[in-house]
């Protein structure tokens, strides 16, 4: 389930570097190849990776903390001295409410976690989405977050299939699952396309689909086009989806969209840039504005953010017994 690793002392790979150097030509050392670094941050292979046995060691009972001896368990509940209706006040300024601006989810997620205290799961790979496990007053949960800070926290392929993996085993351990979402879409390119992003997008898609655990997704900023859907969209199944007053769903952002909609107008007026900025704040005010999500029933709930763990820790005891049943089938077909 996890792979850890050492760094200088665990190497892994299928070929060593006297056979990569005999059939390729190219020198490379063990470490180079397939060390702790190398797959913890390049190939994803490896979850964590630490300086030395000692501090591996620890974080392996760590992790062993959060998880159930079996499937059939829940994951083991700890007494928490943080309070359930703690404000946080502190994530009205950590957030921007400007979407252009960057910022770090893993403080968002520190302040509304039991004593800011998280376990992060391939921090290395793939660092524009962020997998953690935590507690929310004593329950584990397992937290999917868009990390504004990599690539304005878009979804690529390795993000896809980082997020993909994480979801599948919150639900193998009967974790419930939090998603955060700030994310203006997939990521664009040939590279991307090429590269398939479609079927391993789908991975994600997939996964959460076939989640049985409790889902809740808050929207924290932006929410756009495909990446919204598989991001734990109501329209998937999420169980409970709540929104911040700065959210915006859409299928891209106002700019982009004012552009393709009202293409004629802005093309055939005397000012092309100014009816353009007109177009763009009618967009705005008509379909971004805070409650339109709340209105078309897209979200639960919109919810002041200082209130956040309070809301989650609430949705997470309701959902306590939910029980869903999967088709009888052998096994499903995930996209490859």
């Amino acid at each position: 389930d996890f792979v850890f690793m050492v760094r200088e002392t665990s190497q892994m790979f299928i070929t060593g570097p006297d056979v990569v150097k005999a059939v390729t030509g190219e020198e490379i050392t063990q470490n180079g190849l397939g060390g702790a670094d190398v797959h913890a941050e390049t190939s994803g292979v490896c979850h964590f990776a630490y300086d030395d046995e000692e501090t591996c060691i620890a974080e392996v009972r760590y992790l062993l903390s959060l998880l159930p001896q079996n499937n059939r368990e829940n994951p083991p509940r700890a007494e928490s001295s943080d309070p359930v209706d703690r404000r946080s006040d502190v994530l009205l300024d950590l957030v921007p409410a400007d979407g252009n601006r960057p910022y770090d989810m893993a403080k968002v997620i520190e302040e509304i976690v039991d004593d800011g205290e998280f376990l992060e799961v391939h921090e290395r790979w793939a660092r524009n989405i962020l997998c953690a496990l935590a507690r929310l007053d004593g329950q584990v949960v397992g937290i999917i977050a868009n990390q504004p800070q990599v690539l304005a926290g878009v979804l690529d392929i390795e993000a896809s299939e980082k997020a993909a993996r994480f979801v599948q085993m919150c639900d193998a351990f009967n974790i419930p699952i939090v998603t955060l979402l700030d994310v203006p879409g997939f990521l664009p390119g040939v590279d991307q396309e090429h590269g398939g992003i479609i079927r391993h997008g789908a991975k994600l898609l997939y996964a959460y689909c076939n989640a049985t655990v409790p889902r809740i997704s808050l929207i924290l900023r932006k929410a756009y086009g495909g990446a919204y859907i598989v991001m734990d969209s109501q329209s998937i199944g999420a169980d409970l989806t709540y929104a911040w007053p700065t959210n915006e769903i859409a299928v891209m952002g106002a700019e982009g969209a004012a552009n393709v909609i009202f293409r004629r107008q802005i093309a055939d007026a005397e000012d092309p840039e100014a009816m353009r900025q007109k177009m763009v704040k009618e967009y705005k005010a008509e379909l971004m504005h805070p409650y339109y999500a709340a209105e078309r029933g897209l979200v639960d709930d919109v919810i002041d953010p200082a209130e956040t763990r309070e809301v989650l820790v609430k949705s997470l005891a309701m959902l306590q017994s939910k029980h869903a049943d999967l088709p009888s089938r052998k096994h499903g077909n995930p996209p490859q």
